[in-house]
């Protein structure tokens, strides 16, 4: 008996991990870091003092580029600038207006900034790809290293 408990309890464990990711076929992972490139007291950063903001880093950051939604307070956005439900194309780059990101294809896919999950209409199953943040005073860090 304890030894089927120890059992039952190693793989409720190992089937609990929060580090699952769904790869996506159609992109592919490049290695970034923006290192401290982001200073938001230099003019060219400094609206992402101001919530509801944003800037556009292209390549060599991300797969399109990246960009970098500021929502207020200590919360700030980073997704990648592809259409994650279309094989890479001369369309499926994002053009962002606001706190939505929209691909240039004919199906006009789009999604929202503030969580990177699809708008209705939006046709296929996957979300923004997401970045990480890291956030010192006026630097602003985003990586997926």
């Amino acid at each position: 008996m304890k030894l089927l408990s120890s059992v039952f309890c190693i793989i409720f464990l190992i089937s609990c991990s929060s580090d699952t990711v769904t790869e996506n076929p159609y992109l592919p992972n490049y290695s970034f870091n923006t290192g401290s490139l982001i200073n938001t007291n230099l003019p060219e950063y400094s609206q992402l003092k101001f919530a509801a903001n944003s800037i556009i880093l292209q390549s060599p950051y991300g797969i399109n580029g990246v960009v970098l939604y500021y929502a207020g307070g200590d919360n700030y956005n980073a997704f990648e600038l592809t259409d994650p439900n279309h094989q890479l194309s001369s369309c499926s780059t994002l053009s962002v207006n606001g706190i939505i990101a929209t691909c240039d294809c004919d199906d006009g896919n789009s999604y929202d900034l503030l969580n990177g999950i699809k708008m209705e209409g939006t046709t296929g199953t996957y979300p923004l790809i997401r970045y990480r943040v890291e956030v010192s005073g006026s630097l602003i860090r985003i990586y997926n290293n």
